[in-house]
């Protein structure tokens, strides 16, 4: 059991005085009661809204992003706009980040939680959970590019795995990582002269970005998802 209003703060970023005044102002019901105590006592199955507004009650939080270009895989920055900034205000959580990061011209699916654990999980290289991504790259994709990603390329950093390249057109292929280096594909394509033009990540694990996810959209992930995400691991 845990106080309405930290609740609240905690969930979706507000302050506390602020959610006390939201409290009292009669815009918060538990279960479908308007309750005005600050330190009403809040169970595990109970549902909280805050104007129309469900504030999610897990533990912890999932979110699925469909990453737009133009936003930095950070909490917070000075000067650049966050994903974090394209989290609506019903999913917000105090500590939440983006699991694992994509370049700011990159797109496609992203995770963002609180749940530190899940993230190591799905990220550490130990673990290979594969990540796919469709690449439009400035040059003809050649046989050499699909043998050269299943042998493994030597960067600055040592020699990647292996990785399967997938033709699926001339200047565009699916490339399917399990793990994630610094620039990892763009470089990967770099040592045969090719510059990647587009990359959007299509999918990690078994789960797949939802194709009714519009760019710059996220929502909560379901239990079935969360386990998609890690249905590879150490496959």
């Amino acid at each position: 059991m845990e106080r309405l209003d930290k609740i609240i703060s905690n969930r979706t970023g507000i302050s506390r005085k602020d959610a006390k005044a939201a409290i009292s102002a009669g815009k918060v019901t538990v279960s479908g009661k308007i309750i005005r105590s600050s330190d009403f006592k809040v169970g595990e199955n109970d549902e909280i809204f805050l104007g129309c507004n469900k504030i999610s009650g897990n533990a912890h939080i999932y979110i699925v992003l469909n990453k737009p270009k133009g936003y930095v895989s950070a909490t917070e920055d000075p000067e650049q706009k966050t994903v974090i900034e394209l989290v609506p205000p019903e999913l917000f959580r105090n500590g939440i980040f983006p699991a694992g990061r994509l370049d700011k011209d990159t797109t496609g699916l992203m995770i963002i939680t609180d749940d530190g654990d899940f993230a190591h999980r799905i990220l550490a290289p130990k673990k290979h959970v594969p990540k796919k991504y469709a690449v439009t790259i400035d040059l003809p994709v050649t046989d050499e590019m699909e043998k050269g990603f299943s042998e493994g390329i030597e960067l600055s950093d040592g020699i990647c795995k292996s990785a399967k390249l997938l033709k699926t057109g001339d200047f565009t292929c699916e490339v399917t990582l399990s793990e994630g280096r610094y620039h990892q594909i763009k470089r990967m394509f770099g040592c045969f002269g090719a510059k990647v033009t587009e990359l959007h990540r299509l999918s990690m694990g078994g789960f797949c970005l939802p194709e009714n996810l519009l760019p710059g959209e996220c929502r909560e992930l379901t239990n079935e998802e969360l386990a998609l995400i890690e249905s590879k691991v150490n496959e």
